[in-house]
């Protein structure tokens, strides 16, 4: 009985699914930057945003249904009082913070030009597929070089834009190809990253800081304003702060925006590898899973480091939900999101 009910559920949902998908997603390639922007409705959605100044590519701003700003504006286009520490942190990004000895994850116009051997370069290449409709396609090739130029990898990335039962969903899978031998040391800063609007912090009461993989230190320091007023919370209920370095399957934080809440989810793939992932998520908006940084995240107890071959690639796969309205999205909504989002495979 409990079997035909969940089916029963899950169809339902399926249903409402393919209504919501009506809204369509469409592209508009931008005619003054190298960017592309992405529409759900006639609504602005997100940009893929590729100029070679950032290190990476990334998609920013992003929007909630209702039209508010999830993603912090620094460095880009500064908000009046919000944070402006970690410049490397821009919209929603993918990279690591060790690759053969380079630092992906930190790199920013603010290394000095002597420094920047340290750190690599991921290269936008080209757009190989762009196609709106219920569910839009974005593709597009990058390489991860070093400073000099030499390639480390290829990477391969498809986005998947839609709408899902009223949310936004973004659904990423990247498959990095190693050009020569590639070596990811276990870090606690990676993979698939999100810098949040300054609602979505937690306050914090206390001053902290944070040292990265060259040793630079970073202040946070104590909100003395009542604009945040976000909340961790995983699929092992637990909450606020506590979530970081802990392994979940999800990991969604949550806060008031004006006269709604709004909720980001971001959903691990089980074919991934560490499924469920690490969770770097810090209160002060840093939105981040990596499934590599085990060493840290245990206190020395394991470790994961990641080789590839020549020639050898690997695929990772995370699903980005974003939700607006009265309440936050439900436990039974993000089961479905995670069941449906599981039934796809690499």
């Amino acid at each position: 009985m409990k079997a035909v009910l969940s089916f029963f559920i899950c169809l339902c949902f399926l249903q409402n699914t393919s209504y919501a998908q009506q809204q369509r997603v469409t592209f508009i390639k931008s005619k003054s930057d190298p960017a592309i922007h992405v529409h759900i409705g006639g609504k602005p959605f997100t940009d893929f945003f590729f100029s070679d100044t950032i290190a990476k590519p990334v998609l920013y701003p992003i929007k909630a249904p209702n039209g508010n700003n999830i993603t912090r504006g620094f460095p880009v286009a500064p908000v009046a009082g919000e944070p402006t520490d970690h410049p490397h942190h821009l919209g929603l990004w993918f990279n690591y913070g060790d690759v053969n000895g380079l630092d992906f994850w930190n790199n920013s116009f603010a290394v000095p030009s002597e420094k920047k051997h340290l750190y690599g370069h991921i290269r936008f290449g080209k757009i190989t597929s762009l196609k709106g409709g219920p569910v839009g396609i974005l593709s597009y090739v990058a390489y991860w070089n070093d400073n000099d130029g030499h390639s480390l990898l290829k990477e391969k990335t498809s986005f998947k834009f839609t709408e899902l039962h009223g949310n936004w969903v973004i659904d990423r899978t990247t498959t990095l190809a190693a050009v020569v031998p590639v070596f990811f040391k276990d870090n606690k800063e990676g993979l698939f990253g999100l810098r949040m609007a300054h609602e979505l912090q937690i306050p914090s009461s206390e001053t902290k800081k944070f040292v990265d993989g060259q040793g630079i230190e970073t202040i946070i320091k104590i909100s003395t304003d009542t604009i945040a007023n976000g909340n961790y919370i995983n699929s092992n209920g637990v909450y606020g702060e506590a979530v970081w370095g802990k392994q979940a399957t999800w990991c969604m934080m949550y806060a008031k925006m004006h006269a709604d809440s709004v909720s980001v989810l971001i959903i691990d793939h089980p074919q991934n590898i560490g499924y469920p992932t690490f969770w770097h998520a810090r209160g002060y908006g840093l939105f981040s899973a990596n499934p590599l940084g085990a060493k840290v995240f245990t206190n020395g107890a394991t470790e994961r480091n990641l080789s590839l071959k020549a020639n050898e690639e690997i695929t990772i796969r995370y699903r980005l939900v974003i939700a607006s309205g009265k309440k936050v999205i439900s436990k039974e909504s993000i089961k479905l999101l995670e069941q449906n989002f599981a039934s796809t495979t690499n």
